[in-house]
C-alpha cells in the first residue's frame, strides 16, 4: 500500500501560513516540544473537515470562529480572524457570526438560570 508522504514541519507550517497568514504560537511551542503534536492537529483537522466535505471553506471558518468564540479560545478567534482575512470574508458575515454566538451565549445563560427562576417563582 502506498501512502503519501507525511509533510515536513516546515511545509505545514508554509500551509498554514498561506491559509491563515501566520502561525498560531501555540502550534508553534507545541511543536518544538513534541512534534506529534502537530501531526495529530493536521489528522483531527482532516476528520472535522475532509477535502471535498459537505461544507464550503468560507462556512468552515464561519463555524470555527464561532465555536471559537463561544469557548473563548484566545488563539483559535486570532487564528480564525486572521484566515477569514485571508479569504476576504465578508464584514457583515464576521459581525453576523459574533451577532449569533452572542445570542447563543446569553440563550444559554436563561436556560441555566432555570432552576433560579423556578426557585424565585410566585414571589412576585
Amino acid at each position: 500500500m502506498i501512502s503519501d508522504p507525511k509533510p515536513t514541519v516546515d511545509q505545514v507550517f508554509a500551509m498554514m501560513r498561506k491559509a491563515m497568514g501566520s502561525i498560531p504560537s501555540a502550534i508553534e511551542k507545541a511543536t518544538e516540544v513534541d512534534e506529534g503534536i502537530l501531526y495529530e492537529h493536521l489528522r483531527s483537522r482532516a476528520y472535522a473537515m475532509p477535502e471535498g466535505g459537505a461544507l464550503d471553506d468560507e462556512t468552515r471558518t464561519l463555524i470555527y470562529l464561532a465555536s471559537a468564540l463561544a469557548a473563548s479560545s484566545t488563539a483559535c478567534i486570532q487564528a480564525m480572524a486572521n484566515k477569514a482575512k485571508m479569504q476576504g470574508i465578508a464584514p457583515e458575515k464576521l459581525m453576523e457570526t459574533v451577532r449569533i454566538v452572542r445570542f447563543a451565549l446569553a440563550t444559554k445563560v436563561i436556560g441555566d438560570a432555570e432552576p433560579v427562576f423556578e426557585a424565585l417563582r410566585g414571589t412576585k
